[in-house]
């Protein structure tokens, strides 16, 4: 709400974002009222009401690889990929809960899952993917190249390859992009439109929009019987780098050069991603000094749940 005001106050009305003080020329009052002494110390009070009566902000619980590999073999169940979809003209719900969509759209899904986790992409820039972003190299690599992000507006962001991984192909981003491109056949546009009720994609001149998006997201969580509320926009950028970070063992460095942050270390927006209260535990502390515990975390070199995994 402040965020409104300020917005409201500032470009909107032309107060700019100076703060809110008086004049030593003219005694009157110029400047943002949002960004004034007064509303910053009745936001931080607020703040500290809100957790002394145990109100604490909840982030979106990150995404595992445990997930993703539920959510894949559920959607590539015979049963479920023959559900037919509803008629153009159907108003009534289908009477089987696994019906709530078509193949068509589990794909979709599915890709735009691998790619959001992998790449470390928000909601709104996965699905903003347009058809000649994507480049195929040689017969097991995908070049994606995005013109903009939230955090780089200006252009020149590095492309993201990605490999083939038949070794999981519940991560493989090849075999995701490549099913969804065979059923969809795109020729221009975005390359995620949005989906009507029989299945069918659209001609790729919009967006499917985020709302949409994270609907159907949770109507899947709820297909392999997870609560879908902690799940939200942020979910598989925390999950894709608590991914590298604990189980590729890569360095704090590399995942933000990968992701696009700042490697100056000054933001560490990052810290809130790979740490996160809400997110599932990997190990009860109970068993963090335990000598007879074995690792949990499976070996990135191996394969293995070894010590060397640590």
């Amino acid at each position: 709400m402040r965020a409104a005001t300020t917005y409201g106050f500032g470009p909107l009305n032309g107060l700019g974002s100076v703060e809110w003080q008086k004049s030593e020329v003219t005694a009157k009052m110029r400047g943002n009222p949002s960004v004034s002494e007064t509303v910053s110390s009745y936001m931080l009070s607020l703040r500290k009401k809100k957790v002394r009566t145990g109100e604490v902000p909840t982030s979106a619980r990150a995404i595992t690889p445990e997930i993703l590999e539920e959510l894949y073999h559920y959607n590539n169940q015979e049963h479920i990929k023959n559900i037919q979809p509803l008629g153009p003209r159907s108003r009534k719900s289908p009477a089987n809960p696994d019906d709530w969509c078509g193949r068509r759209t589990r794909v979709m899904l599915y890709a735009v899952y691998i790619i959001s986790f992998l790449c470390l992409l928000r909601f709104d820039e996965a699905l903003k993917i347009q058809v000649h972003e994507v480049r195929l190299i040689g017969d097991s690599a995908v070049e994606l190249t995005l013109p903009f992000r939230k955090t780089n507006q200006d252009g020149d962001i590095k492309p993201f390859v990605l490999h083939e991984w038949r070794h999981a192909p519940h991560l493989c981003p090849v075999r995701a992009i490549a099913e969804w491109i065979a059923l969809y056949e795109p020729t221009n546009g975005y390359l995620f439109p949005p989906m009507n009720k029989r299945d069918q994609p659209g001609d790729g001149k919009k967006p499917m929009k985020t709302e949409k998006f994270l609907e159907l997201f949770r109507h899947n969580l709820l297909d392999i019987c997870l609560d879908p509320w902690p799940y939200g926009t942020h979910s598989f950028r925390r999950g894709g780098c608590q991914f590298f970070s604990t189980w590729q063992r890569w360095s704090l460095r590399r995942v933000c050069e990968w992701g696009g942050w700042s490697t100056e270390f000054s933001n560490l927006t990052i810290v809130k991603y790979l740490i996160g209260w809400n997110d599932d535990p990997t190990e009860t502390r109970e068993n963090f000094l335990n000598p007879t515990q074995k690792p949990t975390m499976r070996c990135a070199t191996c394969g293995r749940n070894c010590a060397c995994g640590f």
